[in-house]
């Protein structure tokens, strides 16, 4: 597409059939004579997303083979599934961010240290062991990872040349530890490819998606008070169409965060309760990957209510303590982004 707000062309490729969030959202710049070729994320590692994005990019000319350089948002398979395979048709170098490089380049002490997490995190919260197994049994059978590529890490603040326009990293972390944008001038102002740090249906899990996140619910509202602050004028989200109004998208999910931790606290009203229980109140019964999301959420709530003194935890269960809590300081104050 040659959008005159962009002042270059982008590629902007759609795979259906993706789950999670909706459809992925992939991008291609460097269409212009002379350019690095660059991809932004690649979707998942599976034959429909394969011949989607291959169909997507033929419409710009472009094959895998003529790729010079992945750009990854963070380590989710449905965002680096098929790295492995363009840069083995390629050549070319897959960038990621450093604290999500090992998980995506298929490091053994970083695969089995998150498995361990994981592990430990879904007793943690309470979870009943039949759910744990049937969560264990959905991952091993959605594997959407594909091949592993070699990776190039990078860390926050690293500019990637694209043509006449520069490609800022920007790290946004909360949804994973590594989650990076890429930042870019616009005609009407800086833009952003921001991956999952913000999505425009729906909120980003938080506690669940990369449960080596410490801090999870803190750590994302830091960075969606980063997105208000940098004030950029339109997101390209990972997932479904661009967002026109990043801040106040920004906003509204610091507004949803903080009616969902007033809620948690009501569920705790009646009495003690666990993450797995909490979740249940919030979420209704879960299946498939929200087996995770869920708990995790609530366990990212929870562990945010308790650093600031709000509720105390004895083993997995989390108990309210204070009757009157003033939430204020708990969130970032957004009043002047909507």
């Amino acid at each position: 597409m040659t959008d005159p707000k962009l002042g270059f062309e982008l590629g902007v490729v759609s795979l259906g059939g993706s789950a999670f969030e909706g459809e992925n959202s992939v991008y291609l710049l460097g269409l212009e004579q002379g350019a690095t070729t660059t991809l932004v994320d690649t979707g998942v590692g599976a034959d429909p997303t394969r011949r989607d994005l291959r169909a997507g990019l033929d419409r710009y000319g472009v094959s895998f083979g003529e790729i010079d350089r992945i750009l990854l948002t963070h380590y989710h398979g449905d965002h680096s599934g098929l790295a492995g395979e363009i840069q083995a048709e390629s050549g070319c170098p897959v960038f990621v961010h450093e604290a999500d490089a090992p998980l995506v380049g298929g490091d053994p002490s970083a695969l089995s240290d998150q498995s361990e997490r994981l592990r430990r995190y879904i007793d943690v919260w309470g979870m009943p062991e039949d759910r744990q197994d049937e969560l264990l049994s959905f991952l091993d059978a959605s594997d959407v990872t594909g091949s592993r590529p070699d990776v190039t890490p990078f860390t926050a603040g690293k500019t990637f040349e694209v043509g006449n326009i520069d490609l800022e990293a920007v790290h946004m972390p909360g949804h994973t530890v590594g989650l990076t944008g890429y930042a870019f001038d616009g005609v009407d102002g800086e833009e952003v490819f921001s991956g999952d740090a913000l999505l425009p249906y729906y909120t980003p899990n938080v506690g669940g998606a990369d449960v080596r996140v410490e801090g999870a619910l803190e750590a994302y509202l830091d960075t969606l008070s980063g997105i208000i602050e940098r004030g950029f004028t339109r997101a390209w989200p990972g997932h479904r169409g661009p967002i026109v109004d990043p801040a106040g998208r920004a906003a509204d999910i610091v507004h949803h965060h903080r009616e969902r931790t007033e809620r948690v606290l009501d569920v705790l009203a009646s009495g003690p309760a666990t993450p797995w229980e909490v979740s249940a109140e919030l979420f209704g019964s879960l299946s498939s990957i929200h087996i995770l999301h869920g708990p995790g959420e609530a366990f990212a709530h929870l562990e945010h209510l308790e650093a600031a003194g709000i509720v105390s935890r004895d083993g997995r269960t989390f108990e309210r303590v204070d009757p009157d809590p003033d939430l204020d300081p708990l969130f970032p104050d957004v009043s002047g982004a909507v």
